[in-house]
């Protein structure tokens, strides 16, 4: 009776399981396992945990990969110091990101260079690590999104993607004015999520100026009505990022 060939049916197991860390790393695990002359237990759930973390990295990866972030921005990398005084008051709260489980949106709303792109992408990708489905736009392209959909049909599938996001960051509002069918589209997507599902908006207009880019007080009115019911809303006033950062590079070149 022939020896049967132990390592190369893992292999085989493993493959049709789709356990592709355990059929790359098995020989190696089964090496560790016998210099600590590990019990089976052990070793077998060292084996499945490697597996697991593996899995649990690649899904994280792909959360982020599909969010389509458009840079990389990590809470860590904020210096806390220097963003402006509600921002560093309530940042702690919002990296709990139990407003993403209450369904409670978030608007940043301030000067352009303060840290708001920076703290949404950060609470955006600490979202992804954590599980959350999210995904990221700039209010212009989200209407331009809306508007392609709606002329290829494919708007109802769209819509039914947008609403199941767990968090949805739309950055940019107010850079750039829209018609009235641009806010008119606007309104409706970001009502299908209102208390439901969460949204970071960041915006370098106060709530006072919202109607040059609705362009109809109505709507205005009920657009902040909505985003802003229960929501955390910083004030992102203070001194720009952007024109620290240019100061200081500025003054390194001249010492060079």
């Amino acid at each position: 009776m022939s020896k049967r060939n132990w390592d190369e049916e893992v292999s085989q197991f493993s493959k049709a399981l789709k356990l592709s860390t355990i059929n790359h790393h098995f020989k190696e695990e089964v090496k560790e396992a016998t210099e600590r002359d590990a019990s089976y237990e052990e070793f077998l759930a060292l084996l499945l945990q490697r597996e697991m973390d593996t899995r649990d990295e690649n899904a994280r990866y792909n959360r982020i990969r599909r969010a389509e972030f458009p840079y990389k921005r990590y809470l860590e990398d904020l210096v806390i110091g220097e963003l402006p005084p509600d921002a560093q008051k309530k940042l702690k709260r919002l990296k709990t990101l139990d407003f993403i489980e209450e369904g409670r949106n978030v608007i940043l709303a301030g000067n352009p260079g303060t840290g708001k792109s920076h703290m949404s992408i950060g609470l955006g990708i600490k979202a992804c690590m954590e599980g959350y489905k999210v995904w990221f736009t700039t209010v212009p392209l989200l209407i331009n999104r809306i508007k392609e959909c709606r002329s290829e049909k494919t708007l109802r599938a769209f819509q039914n993607r947008f609403e199941k996001y767990d968090l949805v960051i739309a950055d940019e509002m107010g850079y750039i004015s829209f018609d009235k069918e641009g806010a008119e589209l606007l309104f409706t997507h970001l009502s299908l999520r209102a208390a439901q599902k969460s949204t970071i908006i960041t915006t370098n207009l106060s709530f006072e100026r919202w109607g040059e880019i609705f362009q109809d007080p109505v709507m205005t009115a009920a657009m902040i009505d909505r985003l802003t019911h229960q929501a955390y809303i910083v004030n992102m006033n203070g001194n720009s990022y952007r024109m620290k950062e240019t100061k200081k590079w500025l003054e390194d070149q001249q010492l060079v």
